[in-house]
């Protein structure tokens, strides 16, 4: 009988993108069966699949080598508790198969002795002759030798590993690996999940167990009630997963209207020079106080020194909010921007205390399957870059394009970032394009769109000034692409 196997899990052993894997679903290539993939189907779509390219042989002989010790550790295996209650489970499930597989065999055996006695009992009964000789023909096929199924065997492996997390009502699925917590690891996929400290102190990732089991990692001063406690409620920041599967009850945000404002003194973690007249700005939350917020989202920084007025800028995230610590922001030189004067001069510098205020703005990723392009010009690579890193954290989409326009002297100061991309992503290419005019600029990445051969039934992601908004817009209109299809913010 094939093995079955959930779309992540198939996913993570063949290497590919689950996006892939659900746009031949809906082609028709592949089929589910409640849910679920037929290994042997897997093999036959891709009978040249060498698991070893997917990674994962490689991060489990990584093990071996005394070099990688503690961080891979750390990084990729769950703590000695962990795996123990995870082999302590597979060997239930394998006592329970075998068991069965006993039974059955005495089964088929009583059948195959009644059929051979009914056809001496019956010498001229062809009914009897031909039950024996089914038993015994299925009993050899039973018996005999046959392939292992590589997918199957990694999958028991991938199993004592990493653990599937499904969310419920909304289908999400996410993987624990290593010593991250629940919270940790749903923000790393994408998931909009809702929290706060991150530490166990607020109660707001407060989510209910529905099968499964779950070990604690942290101590939390939160306590639950004795009800919640009897109904399975646990908080995903203190907490892992002890099983190799976990589905969980809980509430995601819809979107930017379920972000709430939030106040939060950073502190400046480095200042990058990118480009003469670009700086990267990276800032560090509390502990105790990181930002929520959405991919694609600005935010309101302020400064403030001894004997001079406060000064504010918005400016999007250009980091993934899977790590909502650390927040990046390219910050350009320009007259009208106070903040950005006094970081060019230096008069921001490392450990320096940064009020931050937000998330705002409604550029965010559209929940769907389509394949994703992206358009920046100059800044407005910013918001891009975050939904590229969402959009890769989710691996939802078949495919991920960027156009970037350049139309000033610093150019693309991120391109090394594009190309790491690139070299490591099959499904991820990028095009730079440099006109000092953005109106002829957006003609161009327009014309590139569609020496490419895209489909229209992309969902197409522009950020930018608005004359670049505007006349790449209006040249994808004129292409047939929807309106609803189409997402730009005006940076």
């Amino acid at each position: 009988m094939p093995h079955q196997l959930t779309v992540w899990r198939a996913a993570q052993l063949l290497g590919v993108a689950r996006g892939v894997l659900q746009q031949q679903v809906r082609d028709g290539a592949l089929m589910l069966n409640d849910g679920l993939l037929s290994s042997d189907a897997l093999l036959r779509l891709y009978p040249d699949a060498h698991l070893e390219e997917s990674g994962l042989l490689e991060r489990v002989t990584q093990i071996r080598d005394e070099a990688f010790g503690k961080r891979v550790r750390e990084r990729m295996l769950p703590t000695q508790e962990v795996m123990a209650q995870r082999l302590f489970a597979q060997t239930q499930e394998l006592a329970d198969v075998r068991k069965h597989l006993q039974r059955y065999h005495g089964l088929v055996i009583r059948l195959q002795k009644q059929a051979r006695e009914g056809v001496l009992d019956h010498p001229g009964d062809s009914a009897w002759q031909d039950m024996e000789q089914q038993v015994t023909q299925g009993l050899a096929q039973a018996l005999a030798t046959e392939s292992v199924n590589l997918l199957e065997v990694m999958d028991d492996m991938l199993k004592i590993m990493t653990a599937q997390v499904t969310v419920r009502p909304s289908g999400h699925q996410f993987q624990v690996e290593g010593h991250s917590n629940l919270l940790q690891s749903g923000l790393h996929s994408g998931l909009r999940l809702n929290y706060g400290c991150g530490n166990g102190s607020c109660g707001m990732c407060k989510v209910r167990v529905i099968s499964g089991e779950v070990t604690q990692t942290q101590h939390s001063d939160y306590q639950l009630s004795e009800n919640e406690k009897a109904q399975g409620y646990t908080l995903m920041c203190c907490n892992t997963a002890a099983s190799s599967e976990l589905t969980l009850e809980l509430l995601e945000a819809s979107g930017p209207q379920d972000i709430p404002e939030q106040q939060i003194v950073t502190h400046v973690r480095a200042i990058s020079t990118l480009a003469p007249n670009t700086r990267m700005l990276h800032l560090q939350t509390p502990r105790t106080h990181r930002l929520r917020f959405l991919a694609g989202q600005s935010v309101s920084l302020g400064w403030s020194a001894p004997g001079q007025a406060d000064v504010h800028s918005t400016y999007p995230v250009a980091s993934c909010p899977c790590d909502d610590r650390n927040l990046l922001f390219y910050v350009t030189r320009a007259a009208d921007d106070a903040l950005a004067q006094h970081l060019f001069s230096g008069e921001i510098g490392v450990g320096d205390s940064i009020s931050l205020v937000g998330p705002t703005g409604e550029f965010v990723l559209s929940d769907g399957h389509r394949p994703l392009v992206f358009a920046a010009c100059d800044g407005g690579f910013a918001p891009i870059r975050s939904l590229i890193e969402h959009a890769l954290s989710l691996d939802a989409a078949p495919s991920l394009s960027l156009f970037w326009l350049a139309t000033q002297s610093d150019g693309h100061f991120a391109s090394n970032h594009c190309r790491a991309w690139s070299e490591a992503l099959d499904q991820f290419e990028f095009e730079l394009v440099t006109h000092p005019d953005t109106a002829i600029g957006a003609q161009q990445i327009a014309q590139a769109m569609r020496a490419d051969l895209f489909d229209i039934d992309c969902d197409f992601y522009l950020a930018g000034p608005p004359e670049f908004v505007v006349a790449l817009r209006d040249e994808l209109r004129s292409a047939g692409v929807a309106q609803a299809q189409i997402f730009a913010e005006i940076v």
